[in-house]
């Protein structure tokens, strides 16, 4: 696991050694009572006003006091070893609908929604509290299980199934009262008074919704939505689909009661002939390459359609034999009229009882549509993959590029598209939303917004720099503190670029900016013999040749690497230079050198190295309110993980602030903890000997070291990637954390908090109200009025330039604040803090600690891609932990 405690010097080449500790270790205070999240004190005022309007649609009650009532479901069914059939996807709500069609009398005609699990709900009460229902569903309801098909596929025992082609199925329903969810919760919550049954009866009205799609025949993922209309389609290759849809969900805001609907998108798997699924999939173009083993693993659990038949089914796996050998026992009847078992192939039954001769995959396996123990094939090329099966896969690079490109819309397309859908959809005309009273608005919301002025940056000779809609550059201007770069190489993994050009270049560049760089210690270029070898093999032979030519071990190496995007290479080289070597490097794969793509890579790599390229003026001054009044600490704090279906460990990072008043520079320390962990679990980790061996610990030791022995009287914390349900956790198990190393640590007065969870991942957009060009929100939008949440402290800022697409804003949640900002002075130290990422020369969308802590969780993840992670041996092993990054680069910003 990553320790840091070390620190780069000023310019990057010196070492400092940290005194043990700087702060003396006492007992642990006594317990911290709960927090609770605080109310918003006021609003801001800071700013000119704008007109915004978001896609959110007002709703109306006009039956503040209906109740709901919430019944409990349990399905059972003699023939199924699961005793409660609604787990089934799309299983329940087919036996729910029966019921109604046929008890409907007993129920006093009342509707009710279905959740899909194990409740349902009404509008008042059932006339009992306690039913037991028995529904049968035709043979025409369970043919997509696969069973009792009749004569269709070959199959031994076809001839007594077709007998029984007037199947029945028989199930047991029983519901029962479970509680009562009034509607006036809503009302209370809006007012500021949220009760328990305030998030249930939101719930309710979001599966009324949901009901309402799945009997159009939406595919439905959470809160969202999918239709099967091919128009909604991008096709990102490899099989993979990206279908667009609509999130819907009800939400309360500070005007009321609202319908927030949104343009999203889901991976499907590409419907069509299973063989152009299979060839795409797998990136080839004849039907004899396809790797049959990888087929069964893409294939078992979906749904196919057959074409001969036009029914559906379920792939369990693949055939062991090709069409032509793979025999099956089937009942016929002989010239006498006798019944017998025979023996037959599947390629000969298709020829013989359908009349189709197979023209290609006679000699492939089948796909197998039955159970374990009583199979059943079908051939490939009668197979289509039904539409609207979900595509879990990881993308690859390509595919995850093509579907940003894809699914971008500009400002009013997407106002377009989401005012069409609420006017499509026919809210209105919905039984269950009528009886409950509501009507749905069919505009946007309207409201003032406000801008923020750019703050005024500071560059080399004291020179200042105003950003115009978000953006500055370095076009005849100096670095804020440059370095000096004085034993480096350039080394080349096989790629095509004239290394003599490219330093000469970087040279010239850099002397503008006011780098100085010393002439290379040497150009290593690959040898060839290597090039075919594994990635591990080629940067450990790349290092052998390069310290045998080199004169002494290099300050900093610049990496040309052979491809642009997710290089094998980028890992192990990241891990032999940070952890084994202790050398910065950068990497870069150079498609076009001119001064705008250096003047980028120099960025970076005088961040990386221990320089500054701008600064705040207002740091310069001392300035920032509260901020600058004591010794000040800021956290940024996220956590990355793997894929949805791997056993990928998560990554948890951490940077801090150093060198206070700054609040350019950051130092981080990372961590795996387990798979799809969003709380960080290793902030404080009290080891046997009572030494503390958490993430917070070195950085809390690293500020005071940098700011001349003070320690934090105030601690700021940024937190990433956190749903609303869990910000009591991050306000009580996160932070609490962080207290017990302070006091670990030895202090007089805890510090003072201010807790900001920031939110990417919602689904409020933020647009011009009347634009007559298709622009985004300028850069410094926030909205705290209107469409924030009618209690809590919260906020919505666009603080960067959206040049592409519609601009997502940040929400910015604001759990504690112990310091005490005002809304203006924290709104705009958060502005401020998007100017302060030293990788670009614009304002970035999330504040620059949350960036960086990304950044870094990011890139020491590549160290553990380099393990063997994959396999079914790794996935029952302990948690892989990550190597110590080298002493001589623990306190740099490596991840920048």
């Amino acid at each position: 696991m990553t320790s840091h405690s070390g620190k780069v010097g000023e310019d990057g080449s010196s070492i400092e050694q940290r005194p043990e500790s700087i702060l003396t270790t006492k007992p642990e205070m006594s317990n911290v009572p709960e927090r609770y999240l605080m109310a918003r004190p006021a609003y801001g005022t800071v700013g000119h006003h704008i007109q915004l309007v978001a896609n959110h649609f007002n709703v109306k009650c006009t039956l503040p006091n209906a109740v709901f009532y919430n019944y409990t479901v349990i399905i059972k069914s003699d023939e199924m070893s699961d005793t409660n059939a609604s787990q089934t996807k799309g299983f329940g709500r087919k036996v729910l609908d029966k019921l109604y069609q046929t008890y409907y009398s007993e129920l006093d005609g009342k509707e009710f929604v279905y959740d899909g699990e194990k409740s349902i709900f009404t509008i008042g009460p059932l006339p009992q509290n306690n039913y037991e229902f028995t529904v049968v569903l035709e043979e025409s309801s369970t043919r997509a299980t696969g069973e009792h098909q009749g004569d269709d596929i070959p199959n031994e025992g076809n001839l007594k199934r077709f007998r029984r082609s007037n199947f029945t199925r028989t199930f047991r329903v029983e519901i029962s009262y479970s509680t009562k969810i009034p509607l006036n919760s809503i009302a209370l919550a809006l007012k500021g008074n949220a009760t328990k049954h305030t998030q249930d009866a939101l719930r309710v009205l979001d599966i009324i919704l949901r009901q309402q799609q799945a009997k159009r025949g939406c595919l439905l993922v959470k809160q969202s939505f999918f239709s099967g209309d091919h128009t909604n389609f991008l096709n990102l290759g490899g099989g993979a689909t990206g279908c667009q849809g609509f999130h819907s969900s009800f939400r309360t805001i500070s005007s009321g009661l609202s319908l927030n609907i949104d343009v999203t998108t889901t991976m499907i798997m590409t419907p069509g002939p299973v063989l152009d699924f299979l060839l795409a999939n797998q990136n080839i173009r004849d039907f004899r390459q396809i790797d049959w083993a990888k087929a069964k693993r893409m294939l078992k659990n979906m749904k196919i359609k057959t074409q001969h038949t036009n029914m559906e089914f379920k792939i369990i796996g693949i055939s062991e034999f090709p069409c032509n050998k793979q025999l099956f026992p089937m009942r016929a009847r002989n010239n006498y009229g006798e019944a017998e078992v025979v023996e037959i192939t599947v390629l000969d039954y298709f020829l013989k009882n359908h009349n189709i001769n197979l023209e290609w995959s006679a000699g492939v396996p089948c796909l197998n549509v039955g159970k374990p123990k009583r199979p059943s094939y079908i051939p490939v090329e009668l197979c289509h993959l039904v539409s609207l099966q979900r595509y879990t896969k990881a993308l690859s690079a390509q595919q995850r590029a093509s579907l940003v490109e894809k699914s971008r819309q500009k400002p009013k397309e997407r106002i377009t598209v989401i005012t069409e859908a609420v006017k499509k959809n026919r809210y209105d005309e919905d039984p269950f939303l009528s009886s409950c009273g509501l009507y749905i608005d069919k505009q946007l919301t309207k409201f003032d917004g406000r801008v923020l002025n750019a703050p005024t940056l500071k560059v080399g000779n004291e020179e200042n720099c105003v950003p115009r809609n978000g953006r500055w550059n370095f076009n005849q201007k100096r670095l804020w503190r440059p370095i000096q770069i004085k034993d480096w190489a350039i080394v080349n993994f096989s790629a095509r670029c004239d290394l003599g050009y490219l330093s000469r270049e970087l040279n010239n560049c850099g002397r503008n900016k006011g780098i100085v760089f010393d002439r290379p210690m040497n150009f290593v270029e690959e040898d060839r013999q290597w090039v075919r070898s594994s990635p591990l093999i080629r940067v450990e032979k790349m290092f052998e040749k390069m310290m045998a030519t080199l004169p002494r071990q290099p300050q900093f190496l610049l990496c040309v690497l052979p491809e642009r995007k997710n290089s094998d290479i980028y890992g192990p080289w990241k891990k032999k230079n940070l952890v084994d070597m202790g050398i910065i490097t950068q990497c870069i794969s150079p498609t076009k050198i001119n001064d705008q793509y250096l003047t980028n890579v120099l960025l970076k790599i005088n961040a990386k190295l221990g320089g500054i390229n701008s600064v705040l003026a207002l740091e310069c001054t001392r300035s920032i309110p509260l901020y600058n009044h004591k010794p000040t600490m800021i956290f940024g704090m996220d956590v990355c993980h793997g894929s949805p279906n791997s056993a990928f460990p998560s990554i948890a990072a951490v940077v801090g602030s150093r060198y206070w008043p700054s609040i350019s520079r950051y130092s981080a320390s990372v961590r795996t903890q387990s798979p799809k962990l969003e709380m960080i679990d290793s902030l404080y980790v009290p080891m046997e000997n009572g030494e503390d061996d958490g993430i917070i610990r070195d950085l809390l030791l690293d500020f005071c070291h940098t700011s001349n022995g003070l320690k934090p009287s105030q601690i700021i914390i940024f937190r990433d990637g956190v749903s609303e349900t869990q910000f009591n956790q991050v306000l009580n198990v996160e932070l609490n954390q962080i207290i017990k190393v302070i006091e670990k640590l030895g202090v007089d007065e805890l510090p003072k908090f201010t807790v900001i969870v920031a939110q990417k991942n919602h689904h409020t957009k933020l647009f011009l109200d009347g634009a007559r060009e298709n622009v985004n929100v300028p850069p410094g939008t926030v909205v705290d009025t209107a469409v924030v949440h009618p209690r809590n402290y919260d906020f919505y800022m666009c603080a960067h330039a959206g040049l592409i697409g519609t601009s997502r804003p940040i929400h910015y949640n604001v759990l504690l604040d112990e310091i005490g900002f005002s809304p203006d002075d924290l709104q705009m130290f958060v502005h401020a803090l998007s100017y302060v990422y030293q990788r670009s020369t614009t304002a970035v969308s999330m504040v620059a600690p949350v960036c960086y802590a990304h950044l870094a969780a990011a890139q020491m993840a590549q160290f553990i891609k380099v393990e063997e992670v994959s396999t079914e041996q790794e996935k029952n092993r302990a948690i892989p932990e990550l190597g110590k990054l080298h002493q001589y680069v623990r306190r740099s910003m490596f991840f920048c």
